[in-house]
């Protein structure tokens, strides 16, 4: 019996000398960022081989402590140079890593704007270049500029706005206008939210910093209050909805525009009557806060609003 015992499972030694073999084959994320570093920095490597290291790396530079190692280890220069690739396609996986590892990440993008990616950046989004492309810059864009209010003022000086104005007037860019809006709206809201919080001293340092940011006014100047509203044509909830939360934050700033605008007013009825049917409809399945009936009341507060 002991004999049949044996045979169907392996002693305890050999068990630990097997697990102790698969431990030593196991790497850490650092390691794994230096391989695919490597990968895609070596002349050898073919460009499916580069890209697919990029592929990889936006997995791992998601982690704030891998960020900071993949900074330290030059990887985020690297990336940057990749932006003046002349393949399309390692153009487009340098700008998702780059995002990915700016996303919520201070240091990173203190480094990332000092490396001269925001000006790569805004030449991808102001010259022909493929939308898949042009979808992960304006990805990398936005994780630069949010809680950034140094990057905000030198995107403000770089011309970012009138960059992002031109993407409206380009046929086939129509994806990037919701994320353009909403880009908008989280900037303008991020600020507001500031000045409306409690001050403490390192606070205040912020709120001087985002001061000296100037976004509303270049807003207003450039003629979004008039570009804004023609989006809510788009026959997507989600576009819509993002768009009646900018016009939501511009009426305080663009009201006599709007006033003075009876397509704004024309859209807004329609608008209404489709979103009373559906808000009705939900209401009888019994979601009475539903998703339609926050749109439902989103419109009827700017109707209210412009009277």
């Amino acid at each position: 019996r002991e004999e049949e015992v044996r045979k169907k499972f392996r002693p305890i030694e050999q068990l630990k000398e097997e697990f102790e073999k698969l431990n030593m084959k196991m790497e850490t994320d650092y390691e794994i960022m230096v391989k695919l570093i490597s990968k895609f920095n070596s002349s050898a490597s073919t460009l499916d081989e580069k890209v697919a290291a990029l592929y990889d790396l936006e997995y791992y530079v998601h982690q704030v402590d891998n960020a900071k190692d993949f900074l330290s280890m030059g990887g985020l220069r690297l990336v940057i140079e990749g932006l003046n690739s002349s393949e399309a396609t390692l153009k487009e996986h340098a700008a998702f890593v780059l995002g990915a590892a700016l996303s919520s990440n201070p240091k990173v993008q203190i480094e990332a704007i000092e490396g001269g990616a925001l000006q790569k950046l805004l030449v991808i989004l102001a010259t022909e270049q493929p939308l898949p492309v042009r979808k992960k810059a304006l990805f990398a864009l936005s994780s630069m500029l949010r809680h950034f209010p140094y990057a905000q003022q030198q995107f403000l000086k770089l011309g970012g706005l009138q960059v992002l104005r031109s993407l409206f007037r380009q046929k086939g860019m129509e994806p990037l206008h919701v994320r353009v809006v909403t880009l908008l709206y989280d900037l303008i809201m991020e600020k507001m939210l500031l000045e409306d919080s409690q001050h403490g001293e390192q606070m205040e340092e912020k709120i001087q910093q985002y001061q000296q940011v100037r976004l509303v006014p270049a807003v207003l100047e450039q003629g979004w209050c008039a570009l804004v509203p023609n989006l809510l044509a788009m026959p997507e909830h989600d576009t819509r909805e993002k768009v009646l939360k900018l016009v939501g934050v511009l009426m305080a700033f663009c009201r006599e525009h709007y006033r003075g605008d009876p397509a704004l007013g024309t859209a807004l009825s329609l608008l209404r009557s489709e979103y009373e049917e559906l808000a009705a409809e939900e209401q009888r399945e019994g979601d009475k806060d539903g998703y339609f009936g926050e749109l439902l009341g989103s419109i009827n507060t700017i109707i209210q609003e412009l009277r």
